[in-house]
């Protein structure tokens, strides 16, 4: 097997029984995989230097195909259902090992990163895969760190060019992303979307973390100039990344963290943002990345001959991504570590225009909200989607969570009350009406009400129950009219706010049946009120 690039002190391919290949490059540079990746046609440079690639059929996840292997060490712990679906563990063995013969006559690339900024809690893992842009994705997205001697933990082989036979196989499709922990081994095919790569090990870690006493989240985290630390929940859409990357704030991560007993740390090396309509006024610091070396942009619009980059076009994909470097941004902290939350800050989008932009959550409905995951998909966002439609998604993440969602919410409530964390609802949607009627919040006013928060001025300001979700909505907030803080007010027909909110909440109360014998009574009381 002939072997190019660096190579250090490690266990060779052969563990995972990869004894032949035409050429292997190991744990190759940023600047090295830009070569290969050019030389080999899987993109092209933009005119700011960005590497530009095209996912080809797969634009986003392909999350009806994962699923994990039952086997005896995992499967009393696994939360088996539509969203971790069982697999055989003799057919994941077949596959391995037609890959396995597949990697016998193509180019390998593999990275050896860590996943977790903290050493205690440190995941060793080893990236596999065909493409040399899908290899600097994972060196950019994972910890990067140079050791004396590396002993994978875990492995991940993505061939985007095998596909599997769904008929001989056991698979959904021809796209497969198959886990399993017995062999600690991740299969990914038949799909060019390198977020399966980050968010499999993601995954790995929801199921790995929790069983060492660290609470895995989907979110992002910031620090302040006095060490205080804010933690922002949220699904896609909803400003996560927008609203971390605050320039008067250091970023500790984006994305993936776990809460330990020393506070929390990120999974990551980098950042994976949207960046369709992305705004060089609202959001400068992401904006800037678009036209550094060393970020790869996926499905983004250019101009053939003069590579400029149209961040509006979506004739492609809504789903267009940015991955680059923490090292990119100018505030971050680079250790990626912090101190416990002072503020737990849930985001969602709401279409229905009904939820307030701002409000205080007692810790149960802090785990109320946690455990519902609420935003809403808008009309021309997917095929299909004509009206706004209520999304729920356990603990903000539900395609990566691994154990029962009452696990994660009973660690997030033991650790709010025993640090005493602030908790806060930010609705980043609508108002005046559901979308096509109302207004989108402006960000400036989302940004005043993530400072005061942040500040301590809004824990300090009086609030009025609201009467249908209970929760505690401000009655003022610094650089924000009061009109804004009120949903039901900017309505122009109140009875027809009334009818909306009582519907999404009678939504809220179907969602959290499924979740109903898992929860304290404390917690059920926490849902909204229906008539």
């Amino acid at each position: 097997m002939q072997e190019f690039g660096r190579r250090g002190n490690h266990l060779g391919l052969d563990a995972q029984g990869i004894t032949e290949a035409r050429a292997v490059y190991w744990n190759l540079t940023t600047p090295e995989l830009y070569e290969e990746a050019i030389r080999r046609r899987e993109g092209v440079i933009s005119e700011h230097g960005a590497l530009i690639v095209d996912t080809g059929e797969h634009t986003g996840r392909s999350a009806k195909d994962k699923a994990i292997v039952r086997e005896p060490s995992s499967e009393e712990r696994i939360w088996w259902g539509e969203v971790n679906r069982p697999f055989p563990q003799d057919r994941f063995n077949a596959l391995r090992e037609r890959m396995i013969r597949y990697m016998r006559e193509r180019d390998l690339f593999v990275q050896d990163l860590f996943a977790g900024a903290d050493p205690r809690y440190q995941l060793c893992v080893r990236v596999i895969t065909e493409l040399a842009w899908h290899s600097l994705f994972a060196r950019t997205l994972f910890i990067n760190r140079r050791t004396e001697r590396f002993v994978p933990e875990f492995t991940v082989i993505n061939l985007p060019g095998f596909r599997a036979d769904p008929e001989r196989d056991g698979t959904r499709s021809g796209t497969f992303i198959l886990l399993d922990f017995s062999q600690r081994l991740v299969l990914i095919g038949g799909t060019s979307y390198a977020g399966e790569t980050k968010k499999s090990i993601f995954t790995v870690l929801n199921y790995l973390l929790p069983l060492r006493g660290v609470l895995s989240m989907h979110c992002s985290a910031n620090v302040g100039a006095r060490g205080d630390v804010s933690v922002f929940f949220g699904l896609s859409g909803t400003g996560k990344t927008t609203l971390s990357a605050d320039p008067e704030r250091r970023l500790v991560g984006d994305d993936e963290h776990g809460w330990s007993d020393r506070g929390v740390f990120n999974f990551e090396g980098g950042c994976y943002a949207k960046v369709i309509r992305l705004n060089p006024d609202a959001e400068p610091d992401i904006y800037r990345t678009t036209r550094m070396f060393g970020t790869i942009l996926e499905n983004v619009a250019y101009d053939p001959d003069t590579r400029a980059l149209d961040l509006d076009d979506a004739s492609k994909t809504e789903n267009t991504r940015a991955a680059y470097p923490l090292t990119s941004l100018p505030h971050i902290v680079p250790e990626g570590m912090a101190g416990h939350p002072n503020n737990i800050i849930m985001l969602t989008a709401d279409a229905f225009g009904v939820l307030p932009p701002v409000a205080r959550l007692t810790p149960e409905q802090a785990m109320y909200h946690f455990i519902s995951g609420y935003t809403a998909k808008i009309a021309g966002t997917e095929k299909g989607v004509v009206e706004p439609q209520a999304t729920f998604s356990t603990c903000f993440g539900a395609p990566f969570m691994v154990l029962d969602p009452g696990v994660y919410a009973e660690m997030l409530g033991e650790r709010i009350a025993r640090h005493g964390s602030a908790c806060w609802l930010v609705n980043t949607g609508w108002i005046g009406g559901p979308y096509g009627e109302g207004e989108r919040i402006k960000i400036a006013y989302t940004r005043a009400m993530i400072r005061a928060i942040q500040s301590g001025a809004l824990a300090e300001i009086e609030t009025r129950p609201d009467p249908i979700f209970g929760l505690h909505v401000p009655v003022a907030c610094p650089d924000v009219p009061t009109d804004v803080l009120d949903p039901r007010r900017t309505w122009r027909d109140p009875q027809a706010y009334d009818r909306k909110a009582r519907e999404l909440a009678r939504r809220f109360g179907e969602n959290f049946e499924r979740y109903l014998g898992g929860v304290s009574s404390t917690v059920r009381a926490a849902a909204p009120v229906v008539d």
